[in-house]
């Protein structure tokens, strides 16, 4: 087991991880008790009151961070030669259609995002089986198969993010990096948290959301008061 430094286990001792936090508290918590010689990320995991094998209780959505995301997003755009140029003054960090589905198809997925528009998603489909399970796949729902392919890569390199949730019902998504102040997090947190209200589904019975935690990368989990967080 790794040795705990002196101030890490300071910070710990003085976090009480059996208390219920407000958004910001937590926050701020998080922020003390993370030690790493990299800027960490900071994640919030929501169990929601949903079973995700029903098709009508899917929670999935897209939700614009106000203070981004703190990384620096790569997104490839797969597009016909005449979008190439409005991907790239876009930012779009990889611009191509058939050099990059070849790439992809040899095992290359170095990218955070891959945009695409309806017209050439039929050659894109054809990769499902690589990007499917690397969260990678081009989807309307997220706003990553479009015609305004600019729009897309602008608003991603923004801090937009596209959530769903997994088998056991929690979503898990990243909110900023260690260095945001409190306030950052916690605002971008909430932002979440209100998508996700935003987002219950009909049939969902019971309490919606369960529980709602915020951790980085190498801090155990605060817990958010849901009361004071929604």
């Amino acid at each position: 087991m790794a040795k705990i430094s002196k101030k890490r286990k300071a910070a710990l001792e003085k976090a009480d991880l059996t208390k219920e936090y407000s958004l910001g508290d937590a926050a701020s918590v998080v922020k003390e008790i993370t030690f790493t010689k990299f800027d960490a990320s900071v994640d919030i995991d929501v169990r929601l009151g949903v079973d995700p094998r029903k098709a009508d209780q899917m929670v999935r959505g897209i939700v614009t961070l106000p203070h981004g995301t703190g990384k620096d997003v790569k997104v490839l755009a797969l597009v016909t030669p005449d979008k190439e140029q409005e991907a790239r003054d876009a930012g779009a960090d990889f611009v191509g259609l058939d050099d990059f589905i070849q790439k992809i198809e040899k095992g290359w997925t170095d990218v955070d995002v891959i945009i695409t528009m309806p017209a050439v998603m039929a050659k894109v489909g054809r990769l499902g089986r690589i990007l499917g399970p690397r969260n990678l796949m081009p989807n309307p729902k997220s706003g990553t198969v479009t015609q305004d392919v600019a729009k897309a890569v602008k608003e991603v390199k923004a801090g937009k993010i596209d959530f769903k949730v997994d088998k056991f019902g929690i979503i898990h998504t990243s909110v900023g990096k260690s260095s945001f102040s409190a306030e950052q997090l916690a605002a971008n947190a909430h932002e979440v948290l209100q998508t996700l209200n935003r987002l219950k589904p009909a049939s969902a019975k019971g309490t919606y959301i369960r529980s709602i935690t915020l951790s980085s990368t190498m801090s155990p989990a605060v817990t958010v008061d849901k009361n004071s967080a929604i």
